[in-house]
């Protein structure tokens, strides 16, 4: 599961650098832009260590971003989740429930607010599970996101691939719930938003900090 942004109405995958246009506003091809792919799922689902996102769900989208900083910088910053409100400026509370490296079976607990929607809820409370993990290359987790009247059950799964520029990062998320299956498109247009607003973040933080690092 992702994160809201309160003043951008976007629901669980979103955040936004306040110095990072987003990538809906930058022409097709430009640095920085987040590539997307149809929320239909027009291509393979993405897969980590063989499993993919909810292959049923009506709500998708899958995008992908050109990071130029280090696979172990990417890795590690995508990774540490405990670090992600210092970066993330919508994830308001975020913790392990695990000790150690992140891990197939860690689980970490994260909130963060939700945009005016049918439901009284305005927070989201998201438990993720990551069930799949390949060091340097990919993972996936899964989880509920709930709230008052509101509930969603997420799958995302991330890969990351060295390239000529830097690192591919490539997402893919579903939800399903009674509520976001109850106005699909509204739904996927904002899990779209949302997962590249992540995508555009962590290019960066990514960036900046390689930046700072001995080359």
């Amino acid at each position: 599961m992702g994160q809201a942004r309160p003043h951008d109405g976007l629901p669980p995958g979103s955040v936004r650098h306040p110095d990072t246009p987003h990538p809906d506003r930058l022409p097709a091809g430009a640095p920085g832009a987040a590539r997307r792919t149809p929320g239909s799922g027009a291509r393979t689902p993405l897969t980590c260590r063989g499993a993919g996102v909810d292959p049923v769900a009506r709500v998708r989208h899958r995008a992908e971003i050109v990071i130029d900083a280090p696979l172990r910088t990417v890795w590690n910053l995508q990774t540490d989740v405990e670090g992600r409100p210092s970066w993330q400026a919508p994830v308001t509370t975020a913790e392990r429930l695990d000790p150690g490296p992140l891990r197939r079976g860690s689980a970490f607990r994260w909130t963060t607010p939700v945009p005016p929607n049918p439901t009284p809820a305005t927070s989201l409370q998201i438990t993720s599970t990551v069930e799949q993990l390949r060091h340097h290359t990919c993972v996936r987790w899964t989880g509920p996101a709930t709230g008052e009247g509101l509930h969603i059950d997420g799958v995302h799964v991330w890969t990351f691939t060295k390239t000529r520029g830097g690192v591919r990062v490539t997402t893919e998320e579903t939800h399903t719930g009674p509520q976001v299956d109850a106005d699909v498109p509204t739904a996927t247009a904002i899990l779209r938003q949302g997962l590249e607003g992540w995508l555009s973040d962590l290019k960066a933080t990514a960036e900046a900090r390689a930046r700072h690092q001995p080359r």
